[in-house]
């Protein structure tokens, strides 16, 4: 753990460390009752992505948020950090916690890993949420592409060698200079202190190989995950939920889903939904969650 500054926690959470596929996660739970809950970070993120949405869940549910492994305060060690690998982690961090199904979220890159979790493993999942996301085989890969209006990080953090040369001891520029401000909405909802903590673990020492991992395994693992759409399509309840994204989520996961896909767009809203409107994500998650409980 970089110890230059410390984590940053809010009072509702306890924080934890699981050994789990030979890696250790760190997670954080909150909430004493109900169905769990399992929230699952994008880039550039890590747990600290949902600290404003887990007290409004934590009322009626127990909440679990997961730094991936490679992001947050999570190992980092040399290995593998690709997104089958990640939806493992997942399964077996749900096994270990005996958590039975859960209400999967997932937002942004973490798409390839709860789509591959939720298709190999439907008996962790009572249903998934789906936030801001998209799938390699399903279009994700155009935003790579720099001369139809991609962007230019994927290739980087893609390339081999090319984020480690570039990236540490400049991630409160890219962060907070580039990041956030260029794909968010809603002015103030992303604070400095909020940079900062993004930045701490970002600054650790091989502090990007989580997502090394997940662009690299975004930009070769198309023609995998259209045939386990196809052999294992989703069969839980499955709710879009858009910012500035528009239509690519629900249009995404209608391919890989067996039913409907509920679909909830939140205008004036940019990628990070979870700290630009809280409120309204959960106010989203909530009912979806007890209509299927009923």
């Amino acid at each position: 753990m970089n110890t230059k500054s410390p984590p940053a926690t809010i009072p509702e959470v306890d924080h934890h460390a699981a050994a789990v596929n030979g890696t250790t996660l760190h997670y954080v739970s909150a909430g004493a009752d109900g169905s769990p809950v399992l929230l699952v970070h994008g880039f550039p993120e890590s747990w600290w992505a949902f600290h404003k949405v887990i007290p409004l869940l934590a009322r009626t549910h127990r909440v679990f948020a997961v730094d991936l492994r490679g992001f947050g305060d999570s190992d980092n060690t040399p290995g593998n950090y690709d997104s089958a690998t990640a939806a493992e982690d997942l399964h077996q961090l749900i096994q270990t916690l005996g958590l039975g199904a859960v209400h999967l979220v997932g937002q942004d890159i973490a798409g390839g890993t709860v789509f591959r979790l939720a298709a190999t493993h439907p008996e962790d999942v009572a249903s998934l949420t789906a936030i801001e996301m998209g799938l390699a085989g399903f279009g994700l890969e155009g935003f790579a592409d720099i001369t139809h209006g991609g962007s230019w990080h994927i290739g980087a953090l893609a390339a081999p060698g090319i984020a480690q040369m570039l990236f540490p001891g400049r991630e409160q520029q890219i962060l907070g200079q580039w990041a956030f401000p260029s794909m968010s909405a809603v002015p103030g909802a992303i604070s400095q202190d909020d940079v900062d903590e993004f930045a701490r673990v970002y600054s650790r020492a091989d502090g990007w190989r989580g997502p090394i991992g997940l662009y690299q395994s975004m930009l070769s693992e198309g023609e995998e995950l259209k045939a386990l759409a196809t052999s294992n399509p989703l069969t839980m309840p499955v709710l879009a939920v858009s910012g500035f994204g528009g239509p690519v989520t629900v249009a995404t996961l209608s391919q890989v889903t067996q039913g409907d896909v509920a679909s909830i767009q939140l205008d004036g809203i940019g990628h990070y939904i979870a700290m630009e409107a809280p409120d309204a994500l959960a106010e989203a998650i909530l009912p979806f969650i007890s209509d299927i409980a009923a």
